[in-house]
């Protein structure tokens, strides 16, 4: 089977770097000329464009930031649509709205070509680890076909049906599920701070118990840490949490807990952590109470 991959960045090239361990022949295309020559010296083709990335691909793999560059590298006169042959498979792995997927499965659809929605969960240490979960959702036929190839990606894979938009609601579904949680960890350890408990014992405790789970684990630890280094960006999160809030408004779905997490993330962009970590969101909770942004200042 041979895989066209566009989108090289923190997630892409472990993703790639997978494909290739597990014997694909992987044809690659990134904008920024710098992640291409890592994969090509593990046995990876480099393309001029997208169009050539996916040309003679029985699948197209993309991980790309936001709508606007999905549509763009799908869609351009160079993009992957273009390129594609007949009953090939476009998996997009790109975290954006169910509309956009919805659109471009049409699309595809037309062209006699199909698109499998593929959004992933993990940082990039676990897609380079081959520990990603994955959520998926379009043509059944397609998603069975696709297996072999998001196996070689993860450790799990959950399907959503044959919506093309399903596999982006859970993703975007849990995203801020985290960001919940970060916020969550942020004020606990500043009531613990403020009143005299180190919190290290008071999350250390509670992450080992009664929330003994991956994600209050790791980014407890992070937020403890103040290791604010990407990760994900907290500009891409933003844009996630306003896909979920266009969402909820869409079906008449309050989200109390939303508006919080969104807020935090745009205060922290307004004071200059865009390009931060989004478990920066946590620094909120320190500076309504009063305390340093930093611990260790």
């Amino acid at each position: 089977m041979l895989i066209g991959f566009v989108g090289l960045g923190a997630m892409g090239e472990g993703m790639a770097s997978n494909l290739l361990a597990a014997g694909f022949s992987v044809q690659i295309y990134n904008r920024s000329a710098d992640k291409v020559a890592p994969l090509v010296a593990k046995g990876a083709i480099a393309s001029a464009t997208p169009k050539l990335a996916a040309t003679g691909a029985d699948v197209i793999i993309t991980m790309l930031s936001n709508d606007a560059v999905l549509e763009e590298i799908t869609l351009g006169e160079e993009g992957v649509l273009a390129g594609m042959k007949k009953d090939a498979i476009h998996l997009s792995a790109s975290t954006v709205s169910p509309d956009i997927s919805r659109r471009l499965a049409q699309l595809h659809v037309e062209k006699g070509t199909h698109y499998v929605t593929s959004p992933v969960f993990g940082r990039p240490e676990m897609a380079a680890a081959k520990k990603l979960w994955i959520c998926t959702s379009g043509d059944a036929q397609a998603i069975e076909k696709v297996r072999p190839v998001q196996e070689a990606m993860s450790q799990g894979i959950f399907a959503f049906g044959d919506d093309p938009g399903a596999a982006n609601i859970v993703k975007l579904s849990g995203n801020f599920m985290i960001a919940s949680c970060m916020e969550t960890l942020g004020e606990v350890a500043t009531l613990a701070e403020k009143n005299g408990i180190a919190p290290e014992a008071v999350l250390g405790m509670l992450t080992s118990t009664i929330f003994a789970c991956p994600m209050y684990q790791r980014y407890g630890e992070i937020v403890l840490k103040q290791d604010f280094e990407p990760g994900f960006k907290m500009a891409l999160a933003f844009k996630d949490m306003n896909l979920a809030q266009a969402v909820a408004l869409k079906s008449a779905t309050p989200m109390p807990f939303l508006s919080i997490v969104q807020q935090r993330m745009l205060s922290g962009i307004a004071e200059g952590r865009s390009d931060k970590d989004w478990s920066a969101l946590s620094l909120a909770s320190r500076r309504d109470a009063g305390l340093p942004l930093s611990r260790f200042a």
